[in-house]
């Protein structure tokens, strides 16, 4: 009976986070005034994004000319900034096929201002740039963002005076090393009245946008966020984990500028259909509307809670937050993590007692099931490297910039192979480790553990995984002897990565804490109904956790994988984790252990071939001609 609830929790967990990911229908031209539409927007995309316009080409004073009269017939009160680019910037716009003495070894950006009822007031900045590399006609990076931004100032209008200034910023040399706004936030008149910044980004042709980056001390942006952009065709897309990662990561957009002198604002992209970022295939054609829709109704009520705004939001403490299946914000002070935590270990507590009560749990049991999830843990790490690694190199040794392209393009193959990894470890665990025989297991991960050193260099993550990995499963004694057991070990174990992700980065920590709150949730309500975990009443709780928890994590799976599962695929191993602790009480009968043990291996093998299929779908073909990687 347990197999099927396992079948049919998945399933629906599986629609219901696909859904989830879904960008929203483009609002048609003829919508009211107040409100974003994709198809006005899209007018200006394809007057835009006819042709590339790199710095220097013709293509890029037809664009500026566009822009200017375009913001004029707007009301902005127009104006230009040149400044020179950096001497990087003018080598990489010659290394790109660009021409600099073409662009006077300069960056000019556009500034449009629409005063406010109290100019006095700190101004709040719409920012996207409208250069692009020299072989791609850029419709979604960033010709969008330059599209909702004119879109979101008509609609700002149309919703009547606001008390703020509103300054719209479209910056050049972005690709090239962020020219424009250095220039502009190095020394313009109006760098110092701005108070609040949204900037529009992309990387890729689709996908749902999300706001993915703050100013430091974000707890006021968010909380004015959270309120304003749930209001948006599609809700919203983010969370802190986001933001934590982006800060860590190398990568920049014209918004690093202003956060680094301490500007709050937020920064919105969209990564989907990743084949079209810096390609030819980048035109209005192929641009997702829905997309366009989904950022430009974002960055309308952001920008109009913030220009209507009686305080702009100040650099405070970094909040904890995340989006429920895109409708609302949750969000609070880092110190709330703690009460979280106690929380859901006396909910593990209260279950694990009923558990010893009533079905014979043991300590040493519930120790099994937290080595079974390291077990997971670390074979999940060695296995999504390799079957990502049968994709391709990881981006850090592709060879040329046509290799990092051709990868990004091979991105949807890579994930479907590294999560079919994962839920055949899943599957692995649930229908029995210990049944299949541990030398072949140890056999074949010290094998993976090997050629993913040779293929994708030495790691030494992987080889410490690969080496608990192979240990566990010479040791067949530490595995779980009873499902409660299996099930509260894994609790345990999240509670002790929550824990440490909550003293060392609390931004992070809701990703353990939420799913170990439902779970613990659902073993008191299991343990109380039904020890024995077989009859509907207790599997129906599990069951209600399984399927709102696994949606959350997929629609936190695909975006996280999108940014970075190129060169960190594990990613989804530790996120599987978490959906692993969710169902592990529907561990099925003895008798179909063994079949699901063949599921899971067919499984593996069916990720693994995904994977490397993405070098026949995707062959190194494209234009080698370098761009930058900012955006």
């Amino acid at each position: 009976m347990r197999l099927f609830w396992l079948i049919g929790s998945l399933a629906l967990a599986l629609a219901i986070g696909v859904l989830t990911l879904q960008v929203p229908r483009p609002v048609a031209a003829d919508a009211p005034a107040t409100a974003f539409s994709a198809g006005r927007a899209m007018a200006d995309v394809r007057q835009i994004a006819q042709r590339p316009h790199p710095i220097g080409s013709p293509d890029h004073a037809r664009v500026q000319a566009y822009l200017l009269q375009r913001m004029g017939a707007l009301g902005l009160q127009t104006s230009t900034q040149t400044g020179p680019i950096s001497p990087g910037s003018a080598r990489r716009l010659s290394q790109q096929g660009g021409d600099q003495a073409a662009a006077d070894f300069s960056a000019t950006s556009l500034i449009g201002v629409l005063t406010g009822r109290n100019p006095g007031l700190p101004a709040v900045a719409l920012m996207a740039h409208y250069d692009t590399v020299p072989h791609s006609p850029g419709a979604a990076d960033d010709t969008t963002g330059l599209a909702a931004v004119l879109e979101t100032v008509r609609a700002i209008r149309a919703r009547g005076p606001a008390e703020r200034t509103l300054v719209v910023l479209f910056t050049d040399g972005e690709e090239l090393d962020l020219d424009g706004a250095r220039v502009f936030w190095g020394g313009h008149p109006l760098r110092d009245h701005i108070g609040a910044v949204v900037n529009l980004e992309a990387r890729g042709g689709g996908g749902r946008a999300m706001m993915f980056e703050t100013g430091r001390g974000n707890a006021q942006t968010i909380a004015l966020f959270g309120q304003a952009a749930v209001k948006a065709t599609g809700g919203v897309t983010s969370n802190s984990l986001a933001v934590f990662v982006y800060e860590t990561m190398p990568n920049g957009t014209d918004f690093t500028v202003p956060k680094a002198r301490g500007v709050q604002g937020v920064n919105f992209a969209f990564i989907g259909r990743p084949e079209q970022y810096h390609a030819p295939a980048s035109t209005p054609e192929t641009l997702d509307q829905g997309s366009v829709q989904h950022i430009g109704a974002q960055a309308l009520e952001t920008a109009d809670a913030l220009v209507r705004a009686p305080v702009l939001p100040a650099a405070t403490a970094n909040a904890v937050y995340a989006d429920l299946f895109g409708r609302f914000v949750v969000h609070y002070p880092p110190v709330i993590g703690w009460g979280l935590w106690a929380i859901a270990a006396a909910l593990l507590a209260a279950a694990a007692a009923l558990a010893r009560r009533r079905a014979g749990l043991t300590f040493a049991d519930v120790g099994r099931g937290m080595i079974d999830g390291l077990w997971f843990l670390s074979s999940g790490l060695v296995l999504t490297h390799a079957v990502r690694l049968a994709g391709g190199p990881l981006s850090e040794r592709a060879e040329s910039a046509e290799a990092y392209y051709t990868l990004l393009a091979r991105l949807p193959w890579l994930e479907a192979g590294a999560a079919l990894a994962v839920l055949a470890l899943m599957l692995a665990v649930l229908g029995g480790r210990t049944r299949a025989d541990r030398r072949v297991t140890a056999g074949a991960l010290t094998a993976l553990t090997l050629l993913t050193q040779v293929l994708g260099g030495f790691n030494p993550l992987i080889l410490v995984a690969g080496g608990a990995a192979i240990g566990l499963s010479l040791a067949p004694g530490l595995a779980a002897r009873s499902v409660w057991g299996g099930w509260t070990g894994l609790i345990a174990l999240v509670l002790v990565f929550a824990a440490g992700a909550q003293a060392a980065a609390p931004e992070t920590a809701f990703l353990f804490l939420w799913p170990a709150l439902l779970a613990g949730l659902a073993a008191v309500a299991a343990a109380a109904l039904d020890q024995g975990l077989t009859r509907p009443k207790s599997l129906a709780a599990v069951a209600v956790a399984a399927v709102l928890g696994g949606a959350w994590l997929i629609g936190m799976a695909h975006p996280v994988f999108l940014g970075i599962g190129m060169d960190l695929p594990g990613v989804l191993a530790l996120l599987g984790l978490l959906g692993l602790m969710l169902v592990r009480p529907f561990s099925p009968e003895l008798a179909v252990e063994r079949p699901l043990l063949m599921v899971a291996l067919g499984v593996l093998i069916l990720g693994a071939g995904l994977s490397a299929y993405a070098q026949v779908a995707e062959p190194m073909a494209r234009d080698p001609q370098a761009s930058s990687q900012n955006s």
